[in-house]
């Protein structure tokens, strides 16, 4: 892909075309949905492409004017000036339409499972669990998603040892997908008399938020059990019966929701029961095309090491790609988590583009 494909750019125009043509005369609710997600989708690259063509005719046109024997002596060293003016952009506009037309991830566009769980480190892991779950739903907050809790395991301490919630929103997984993976807090803790620095864990999992049609649960897979919530002395902890398990018995996955009445439970529990069969799906599927992916930031692996939080020195360092901010309040607070994101989503783009040129003789 490092010349762009103008066949290609001409189907998409007029594709766009078409759609905002059946768009303007309405249609039923359901197709127009449709067409609608599909014109919006294409509207970024056809934007582009409109510009480029723009930007390529004027090149031509300073270009005649600069090589005409008859042009004007300042008129064409000014023609030329405006060329090399033109060059950088003409490249930047290409550049983005490659960007444009990498494969998106279908689960892009969904909301998310969120699943934050203290790992090595006791009562300090389970802090940081803390901290990493409110880093998250203050991000939320900041892009205007909502964030429900689906259940939570608290210590005495106020530390989480277990959270998984719901972040719902548009493209909340194309933000949040990279953040899987196990997290990593250096700091003195609290409980620390000494004051030595202690190294504890937390891991992160972000599961795309399936559509029923994506992922059929079959009544016999599943076995459904309510029973009494319990747990260490957390306000979140219910003392009724409402509590639902759910175990899909093909996998042995096993579900349970104990925040809200055994109605919002059952569907909650379902709900994150089909999140993880869709995950399962989708880590298949990549496996599949595993030589293809090759150098891809990130695979979710929990076993994977990502982030370390560093409290002395006021720092967090992505490990994937050596990226350190010495911002640890504002990213814990959310305020700069984008800015490690954007970096992880520009460096995934350069290895798709890559992995492109390496394959792609268009």
């Amino acid at each position: 892909m490092n010349s762009v494909p103008h066949e290609k750019l001409e189907k998409l125009v007029q594709r766009w075309e078409v759609l905002q043509a059946e768009l303007s005369e309405g249609g039923n609710q359901a197709t127009y949905a449709k067409l609608n997600k599909e014109f919006a989708e294409l509207t970024p690259i056809v934007t582009t492409v409109k510009e480029l063509r723009k930007a390529e005719q004027e090149l031509a046109e300073l270009t005649s004017m600069a090589e005409d024997e008859r042009s004007d002596p300042e008129m064409a060293a000014l023609a030329r000036d405006e060329i090399e003016a033109l060059k950088p952009k003409i490249e930047d506009l290409k550049h983005k339409l490659r960007i444009l037309l990498l494969p998106k991830d279908a689960a892009d566009e969904r909301s998310i499972i969120l699943e934050v769980r203290a790992g090595t480190g006791g009562d300090e892991a389970a802090l940081f669990a803390a901290d990493l779950f409110r880093m998250y739903q203050r991000y939320a907050d900041l892009h205007g998603w909502k964030t429900e809790i689906i259940s939570i395991s608290e210590n005495d301490l106020g530390g989480i040892k277990e959270v998984i919630a719901s972040i719902s929103g548009h493209g909340v997984f194309a933000r949040l997908k990279f953040e899987s993976g196990v997290h990593r807090v250096q700091r003195v803790p609290e409980t620390e008399a000494s004051g030595r620095i202690h190294t504890s864990a937390a891991t992160v999992a972000v599961l795309p938020e399936p559509e029923e049609v994506d992922i059929e649960i079959r009544p016999e897979d599943i076995r459904i059990d309510t029973m009494r919530a319990s747990g260490a002395g957390g306000q979140h902890v219910n003392k009724t019966d409402s509590a639902v398990r759910i175990t899909h018995l093909p996998t042995g996955i096993v579900v349970v929701s104990a925040e809200k009445s055994q109605h919002q439970n059952r569907r909650m529990a379902m709900q994150v029961l089909r999140s993880r069969l869709y995950e399962l799906e989708r880590q298949r599927a990549a496996e599949e095309r595993a030589a293809q992916r090759r150098g891809q930031v990130g695979t979710g692996d929990r076993s994977q090491r990502i982030r370390t939080y560093n409290f002395p020195q006021g720092r967090v360092t992505d490990h994937r790609i050596n990226l350190t901010l010495h911002k640890l309040d504002q990213v814990l607070d959310g305020s700069a988590l984008d800015e490690i994101i954007d970096a992880l989503i520009t460096n995934h783009q350069a290895s798709l583009l890559a992995e492109a040129n390496a394959y792609d003789h268009i």
